[in-house]
């Protein structure tokens, strides 16, 4: 059981981090041409944000504190 929600932390963990390299690379394309709209570059970078938080309480999950 323990295995089966370690995959899905795994497979969700994957999925952010592609979904992170997504927002990253339409914001380079965006902020290439100039003349992007700046709210929305502001709006996609927040997002980028929530979604680093959500990846680093998944990692934080699947790697357990070592006390040295």
């Amino acid at each position: 059981m323990q295995r089966r929600n370690e995959k899905e932390l795994r497979d969700k963990l994957a999925n952010l981090r592609a979904e992170h390299r997504g927002l990253d690379d339409e914001i380079i394309a965006m902020e290439s041409t100039g003349s992007a709209d700046q709210l929305h570059i502001k709006r996609l970078k927040k997002k980028k944000l929530a979604l680093k938080d959500q990846i680093t309480v998944i990692e934080d999950q699947l790697l357990p504190d070592i006390i040295a």
